[in-house]
């Protein structure tokens, strides 16, 4: 046969040339339609869920105010005591208070309790066991500003199956139950509530080697629906009723209506927040988002690793100084190490805290130097009822470098602040200053006329001063030492001051440091600048030997002996050996890199402690 011969097809299969079409169309059937079919059950139950905004407390989970993470948890206050200022200070009661607190006690009681009654294969250590695994803790802000709220991700290899014996129990136990059930990697996760405490729960689930604790239901729960309007149904029965006032026979009969009316849903009970159950849903597949937040890689082999953001730092005040971000600690090898975090932010100058140093008296307890942004000083002076002219000019003078320092001689609500202007202030702006500081300072007096004490403005050479006579019970001086005692309607007063050296600014309840800072800008008194480094940035200086001696003051005059003799007793019994701990120890100043600048969004830097 040659080569272009025609191929005899007499002896193909009857039916073959039509069934070929057909494999080859099952061939890419059969896999789409898996692939479909899988991809419905992947998606049908998530896309099905009805989930709420916000959980009840508006936490963003994705977004804690400190972050934990350890190789240890067990481990971790006596890794904190190995910080000699911690040490000293602590000593054993953290650990004792850690071993032996209500919640970790009422958590290992209720535990040990259901073991022994639903006779598990479980050990009654089984939360020591637990707490001794790598772990993340992430914790939030309450409405007071404490960190009340947690979320605890735990890794230990076999866990889910380890743990699988409470499920079973959770139907008939008083204290266990069932919560809810959350979609990881396409199969429903079951979680748990678990009373204890009488009227303390906490929520946990556990996937393949990763177990997660939520210390509130209000973290992971939406805030109920609003209720709906009247129904539609309702509605139709009142048009059916004026239909029937009209013409009798054009009406539906009654049972009828009620046939064609559908039955409403059974309420299907508080919905998951979906903030709260993406976050939730990601760690119990074995991802990592927290660090993230922080701009951290993960903890890799460090053994511990505790980073605070700058919106729990801050104590609400972030907004004014955005460019600091957050401080971390960290354990390894060789001990622990501390950084402090910056943020860039648009028109921000160099970071140089040199004046406001220069300006500080010696003998500070405790200082603070951060950048203030650039536009917030004129945004502040605006709301607090400056003319949008004055704040503007005021704003652009104020350089962006400030200071807060507190001192042993005077109170804990008074300390001393320093600002600096970019170049020497004229008439007008010590025209505008005095103005602010008329409508901003002051408070209602009755026995006055107008209302308030009247401002004493002083001026000699380069110092121009403001001062107030301000009525309070909490004031530094007694109301007897006031020129006029029978116009004060308070028990003492401030002599509130501010005052502009030059091009640098001061302000303080207290006028005494006032003065004295006059004095140094004066060179009758040494700065504070000339025991701090000279070779880096220094933003925060600690002087524990006069910091103690503010808190123990401060302490005992809160707590009057006539009024509160429980707790004096307590702060004399364990808070004041505690402060004279404390100040034994010699003086710090905390430094960054000279020249240290942000260029990026969290950008982490060394932070020395320098003992001086």
């Amino acid at each position: 046969m040659s080569d272009n011969t025609t191929p005899d097809t007499s002896s193909v299969a009857p039916g073959g040339s039509r069934l070929r079409p057909l494999l080859i169309a099952l061939a890419v059937a059969v896999p789409v339609a898996a692939a479909g079919l899988f991809g419905w059950l992947w998606q049908g139950p998530q896309a099905g869920r009805e989930l709420g905004e916000q959980n009840l407390l508006g936490l963003d989970l994705a977004r804690p105010d400190v972050l934990i993470e350890s190789a240890s948890l067990s481990r971790l206050p006596k890794d904190l005591l190995a910080v000699p200022l911690l040490r000293d200070t602590l000593t054993e009661d953290l650990v004792f208070y850690y071993e032996a607190n209500a919640d970790r006690l009422g958590l290992t009681g209720s535990l040990r309790r259901i073991i022994y009654e639903h006779d598990l294969q479980l050990r009654d250590n089984l939360l020591d066991e637990l707490l001794d695994q790598p772990a993340e803790v992430a914790l939030w802000r309450d409405a007071g500003g404490r960190l009340k709220h947690f979320l605890v991700v735990i890794e230990r290899g076999g866990l889910a199956k380890a743990l699988e014996p409470l499920a079973k129990v959770a139907l008939d136990d008083s204290q266990l139950s069932q919560a809810g059930e959350f979609i990881v990697d396409g199969a429903p996760v079951p979680f748990y509530r678990l009373r204890y405490n009488n009227d303390r729960s906490l929520l946990f689930a556990s996937h393949g080697d990763q177990l997660l604790l939520l210390s509130s239901a209000d973290m992971l729960f939406a805030p109920e629906p609003e209720p709906e309007p009247a129904s539609a149904e309702a509605a139709s029965a009142d048009d059916q009723s004026e239909v029937a006032a009209v013409d009798p026979d054009a009406a539906v009969p009654a049972d009828e209506a009620a046939a064609e009316s559908v039955e409403p849903e059974e309420p299907s009970g508080p919905l998951l927040a979906k903030v709260s159950t993406e976050a939730v849903e990601a760690l119990l597949a074995g991802q990592h988002p927290f660090p993230e937040r922080f701009g951290l890689e993960t903890r890799g082999p460090l053994q511990q690793r505790i980073s605070l953001s700058s919106d729990f730092l801050a104590l609400g005040y972030q907004r004014f100084i955005p460019a600091f971000a957050g401080l971390r600690f960290e354990m390894d090898g060789q001990g622990w190490h501390s950084f402090l975090a910056l943020n860039e932010v648009e028109d921000q100058g160099k970071f140089d805290f040199t004046p406001v140093w220069r300006a500080m008296p010696m003998g500070a307890s405790a200082c603070v130097a951060l950048p203030v942004a650039a536009a917030v000083p004129g945004r502040l002076l605006s709301k607090v009822g400056a003319e949008a002219k004055v704040a503007a000019e005021l704003g652009a003078q104020l350089s962006g470098t400030a200071g807060l320092c507190w001192y042993a001689e005077s109170r804990l609500h008074s300390p001393l602040l320093v600002g600096t202007l970019k170049g020497e202030a004229g008439a007008q702006t010590d025209a505008e200053l005095g103005k602010l500081f008329d409508s901003l300072i002051g408070a209602w007096e009755a026995n006055v006329e107008g209302g308030q004490f009247p401002v004493e403005d002083s001026e000699q050479g380069a110092t121009h001063t403001w001062q107030r006579q301000v009525g309070s019970n909490f004031g530094q001086y007694p109301g007897g030492d006031a020129e006029n005692p029978d116009a004060l309607a308070a028990s003492g007063f401030f002599r509130v001051s501010l005052a502009r050296h030059g091009s640098t600014l001061l302000f303080s309840l207290d006028d005494r440091l006032v003065n004295k800072a006059l004095d140094t800008l004066d060179k009758r008194f040494p700065p504070l600048a000339d025991v701090l480094p000279k070779d880096a940035l220094v933003p925060a200086y600690l002087a524990p030997q006069t910091l103690a001696t503010l808190f123990e003051r401060e302490t005992l005059e809160s707590l009057p002996e006539d009024m509160e003799p429980v707790f004096r007793n307590a702060a004399q019994s364990n808070l004041l050996p505690k402060l004279r701990a404390l100040s034994t120890h010699g003086k710090y100043a905390l430094t960054l890199p000279a020249g240290s600048e942000a260029s990026s969004a969290w950008q982490w830097l060394p932070l020395q402690w320098r003992a001086l």
